[in-house]
């Protein structure tokens, strides 16, 4: 490093302002005239502008061949203009699942259906997994790999190196026409946080796709059970994290993953299988858009609608559990509200009052119920709410079983529940 510098090979070559005697040596030692400022030599400058018109040539050829396309291969060449000018084809949401008659699954399972439903009418998707595609669905069924004279695929096996994956995805996004996503454990979102950043800083529409997002993950224990993640995730500013409770939210998630060009999401996936809820009962899937919204209103011992005493938030996997806990909540004279909660990037961005609307100041017996660290969590139960949370590394066992051994359990959610009133 610092080549020709007094101090090159050194790691002051890269941390010091080398001065202006040490700047005279330098050119001394390239050969340079050491009194001329701001000088590059001729030889340097020419190779720069050759570089320059050969860059030209090469990118008025490419855009003639690109007009060529579009004005000669139809709908082909339609759409190729819309991509490159990062518009979702008109009408794809028709192509979103309904999710009518939906039976129990994981999250990761309902997101691999979407993928597959979209992915005619949205071209321009193409993504894969760090070598993990059959776990965390997202393989495109109707489309072969993407390989070397094999650029049609839309499946793209990244290897078993996140970061590699994370860096791709990016580049990626940033040359446009395409809206990349890839797949691994939640726990793995380490290996390419660098890459997550600074997708997050530089405003590029990737998607992460993380599956396996807490304690429910099972026997392969706490080496692979996400904890702190979901946290570290939503300390990256402009990143979406989005974790969904049910099929219905997870369909939503993905809509507002594409519809969000400037700016990348993260997606939180569970292992197993979630509750369902019943959206003709209960709040649309919709609110998720807004990032915390009304799931379950309060009632009374007669089911009528009543003002909240008691708020449950959750996320996810959880959701589920807060909706069980509901029941009982209500039917014995305690009237609660459930508030699915699946992305504060985006709760936090709505007006002071939306917000209330969904979180009365005047509420002050909140419960967050959330299968990873507590950290975050004040800001919206406050200092007289608490939270059922996994301040500690999970453990070796199925999934249901080490749920239980945390409290996730309605008998728990109902006992903190009733401390707070």
């Amino acid at each position: 490093i610092g080549f020709g510098m007094p101090k090159q090979g050194t790691s002051k070559a890269h941390s010091d302002a080398p001065g202006e005697e040490a700047v005279r040596e330098t050119k001394r030692n390239l050969g340079w005239d050491e009194n001329k400022h701001f000088y590059v030599p001729r030889e340097a400058s020419a190779r720069f502008r050759e570089a320059i018109k050969r860059g030209a040539r090469l990118e008025k050829d490419w855009e003639a061949l690109v007009v060529k396309y579009e004005k000669t291969r139809g709908d082909l060449g339609k759409t190729l203009q819309e991509t490159r000018k990062n518009k979702l084809p008109a009408g794809w949401e028709k192509s979103l699942p309904a999710f009518t008659d939906v039976e129990a699954k994981a999250t990761r399972a309902y997101s691999g259906e979407v993928i597959n439903a979209i992915a005619d009418a949205v071209p321009q998707l193409i993504g894969g997994s760090a070598d993990l595609a059959p776990s965390n669905n997202t393989t495109i069924k109707n489309s072969p790999d993407f390989a070397a004279g094999k650029y049609d695929g839309r499946n793209i096996h990244f290897g078993i190196r996140e970061h590699a994956m994370g860096a791709t995805m990016n580049g990626m996004s940033l040359y446009g026409s395409v809206i990349p996503f890839g797949g691994t454990f939640q726990t793995f979102s380490d290996y390419m946080r660098p890459a997550i950043r600074l997708a997050a800083l530089s405003g590029v529409q990737t998607i992460f796709v993380f599956t396996h997002d807490s304690i429910g993950l099972g026997e392969d224990g706490p080496t692979h059970q996400s904890v702190e993640h979901l946290a570290a995730l939503r300390a990256i500013p402009k990143l979406a994290v989005i974790r969904p409770c049910d099929a219905h939210e997870t369909r939503e998630a993905w809509r507002a993953a594409l519809e969000r060009d400037n700016a990348p999401t993260a997606f939180a996936f569970s292992r197993q299988k979630v509750a369902l809820v019943d959206r003709k009962k209960f709040a649309d899937a919709k609110g998720l858009h807004k990032g915390a919204y009304i799931l379950a209103e309060a009632e009374s011992k007669t089911g009528k609608a009543s003002a909240p005493k008691l708020i449950l938030i959750a996320t996810g996997s959880e959701v589920g559990l807060a909706m069980q806990a509901r029941e009982q909540l209500n039917s014995s004279g305690t009237p609660t509200r459930v508030v699915s909660m699946p992305c504060w990037e985006f709760f936090d961005s709505q007006s002071a009052k939306y917000k209330e609307s969904v979180l009365p100041s005047n509420v002050k017996a909140r419960l967050a119920i959330e299968a990873g660290v507590s950290l975050g969590w004040a800001k919206y139960v406050g200092l007289e709410g608490d939270t059922l949370t996994v301040d500690r590394f999970g453990a070796s066992a199925p999934g249901d079983d080490v749920f239980k051994e945390f409290g996730f359990t309605v008998e728990n959610v109902v006992k903190k529940a009733k401390k707070m009133i």
